[in-house]
């Protein structure tokens, strides 16, 4: 039998200044990107960071390396990636220069999103959610 999705394996965010993003997120994230791309010459077209409890890979990528047509808006989909602590973290991705779409919301018990766009116009989400906590504690136990 076979799953059709298993899981995230990369998400990419888009950014006009890499240089910039790879700072941003490495400060975000706590740790530095581990694994570049050089592009013909002209520095990093791409860093990869390893992300939370599961090791997701989140990328970011030159702007100018974007699938023709894709909008340089905000999309119409958010990611949301489980935090423990939904305002901190709010708190302190806008003091880093994010900017809120849409504010802290409990969504039912156990469940609360906000989301941001983030310095380089990529959407952002952060969620409290009682069922990764499950599912994690069912990995690790």
């Amino acid at each position: 039998m076979t799953t059709t999705l298993r899981g995230v394996c990369t998400l990419s965010l888009w950014a006009a200044d890499l240089p910039a993003a790879t700072r941003w997120y490495t400060e975000l994230l706590g740790a530095p990107p581990y694994f570049t791309s050089e592009a013909a010459g002209r520095g990093p077209g791409y860093v990869e960071f390893r992300v939370g409890d599961y090791q997701h890979e989140l990328g970011i990528i030159d702007r100018r390396f974007a699938p023709p047509g894709l909008a340089t808006e905000r999309g119409g989909a958010v990611v949301y990636w489980h935090v423990d602590d939904v305002q901190g973290t709010f708190e302190r991705v806008l003091a880093m220069g994010a900017t809120e779409l849409e504010g802290v919301r409990e969504r039912g018990p156990g469940f609360v999103t906000v989301s941001v766009i983030d310095p380089f116009g990529n959407v952002l989400g952060l969620m409290f959610n009682r069922h990764y906590l499950d599912v994690l504690g069912g990995r690790h136990g």
